[in-house]
């Protein structure tokens, strides 16, 4: 049974949060651009830059990065096939912009780790900050954002899921106890 921890308007709320905190750790936005790991954390990249469009009246480029390849949990268990690597999918250049990896949530940093993999592939950003709407805790490497919405403490027996309303038809945050 899941049960609500953030409901649409508290998520709203930290999106916002997160984009005043991006505009005061850069002193402006110029060369930002946000790249949202597949599949939520691209909604709520577009988000932030839509924020911070209507804050600073600039428009920062969204791209959408699919990091499945690049995981070292998700082997194909058909060792006949080599993977291959989509190197175009972002259609915006990093190189020498201020990358602002974006995800939903952040647990063991895996997801995460395989990013950084993917976006050095793809170009050579001069910085790469961490933004992810909740961090439950539980690293099993050190990495560590630098923008949060929430942390929620979790049990390693709980899933957190977010549900945005582009992607889901509805938005919050839920703790479900497997």
């Amino acid at each position: 049974m899941a049960h609500e921890v953030v409901d649409g308007s508290s998520m709203q709320r930290a999106l916002t949060r997160i984009t005043y905190e991006i505009i005061e750790q850069n002193k402006g936005v110029e060369n930002l651009v946000f790249v949202g790991i597949k599949t939520r954390g691209v909604y709520l990249a577009k988000r932030l830059a839509k924020r911070l469009n209507q804050l600073e009246n600039v428009s920062v480029p969204v791209a959408a990065l699919d990091v499945s390849l690049y995981r070292d949990d998700r082997h194909v268990p058909d060792h006949h096939r080599e993977p291959t690597v989509n190197t175009d999918q972002l259609d915006t250049d990093i190189t020498d912009k201020h990358v602002i990896l974006v995800d939903d949530v952040l647990f063991t940093g895996r997801t995460v780790r395989a990013a950084l993999d993917a976006l050095m592939d793809m170009g050579r950003p001069k910085r790469i900050s961490l933004a992810v709407l909740v961090d439950r805790g539980h690293r099993e490497l050190p990495i560590r954002p630098d923008f949060v919405g929430k942390n929620i403490p979790t049990a390693m027996n709980e899933t957190v899921h977010v549900a945005v309303e582009e992607y889901d038809g509805h938005e919050d945050v839920t703790i479900d106890h497997n």
